[in-house]
């Protein structure tokens, strides 16, 4: 998979992960404001014709881009199942057994019969299994606490839970936006 860039806004604000052709067009225009990270690719062009060098743009794997600060990014991520099995860590929260993603499916802590929604907060991991044995009912009334409690990540959260393959760098900043619970 090629490398992917972590595109802020100008205050440092997560964006979006976007591709390194992507990435040398914002150099290219100079809307590049800083960099953070060893580079992740340095992409080769043409050759000068005065000297016959050959020009090298390299790519930073986190970059903050000029523009206008736009209110909707600081929306909550959308529920996705490839997100939400991500945050969950790939575990069953009923069983606490790890599976793969196709193994897994979105259930409703207080399900949807009962005027439950498709929320970050109501929504965990479960195993085919665990989420058949729970069918339409609550945690309590069918004698499976829940072994995590489901929680709505924040952008910074989102953005690692969104890529699979995140550099050193990008973990690094993306992790100073985590919230950290205090036991």
């Amino acid at each position: 998979m090629a490398a992917q860039v972590l595109r802020l806004d100008k205050s440092g604000f997560p964006m979006q992960w976007i591709g390194v052709e992507e990435a040398a067009c914002y150099y290219a225009k100079n809307m590049v404001l800083w960099s953070l990270g060893k580079f992740c690719v340095t992409l080769h062009g043409g050759h000068s014709r005065l000297t016959g060098e050959q020009s090298l743009l390299p790519i930073a794997p986190v970059i903050a881009i000029d523009g206008a600060l736009h209110e909707q990014a600081h929306r909550v991520p959308k529920l996705t199942n490839s997100a939400l099995f991500a945050r969950d860590k790939f575990h069953c929260i009923y069983c606490g057994n790890l599976f793969p993603k196709n193994l897994l499916t979105r259930d409703h802590v207080i399900p949807k019969g009962h005027g439950g929604h498709d929320t970050w907060t109501n929504c965990v991991s479960a195993c085919k299994s665990c989420n058949h044995h729970k069918g339409c009912r609550t945690p309590e009334q069918a004698n499976m606490p829940l072994l995590a409690v489901p929680f709505k990540p924040n952008k910074f959260e989102y953005m690692a839970l969104a890529n699979r393959n995140i550099l050193a760098d990008q973990m690094d900043y993306l992790a100073k936006g985590f919230v950290r619970f205090q036991a």
